[in-house]
């Protein structure tokens, strides 16, 4: 669904846009509800960013739907697959 891709890609932005660190990864925030920049960073990169967030973000914008057919498998709250 469309609209599904629109809101990831603007939730991908805005970890790019405030949450990417220079030296490679992201960090979370201190504050997301924070309205002025600079940002202030965690310094941390949550290891569920990684197996869930972006896990999610992969299959949002997958065009093979074989990867994990969704007739098929169900997803627990950690984005691991279930038959």
């Amino acid at each position: 669904n469309q609209v599904y891709r629109d809101w990831g890609w603007e939730i991908w932005k805005a970890f790019e846009r405030s949450s990417t660190v220079a030296t490679g990864g992201y960090t979370s925030l201190k504050n997301v509800l924070q309205e002025s920049p600079p940002l202030i960073p965690n310094d941390k990169q949550e290891s569920f960013f990684l197996a869930e967030t972006l896990k999610y973000l992969f299959l949002l914008f997958s065009d093979d739907e074989t990867i994990l057919p969704l007739d098929k498998y169900v997803f627990n709250t950690e984005a691991h697959p279930l038959p």
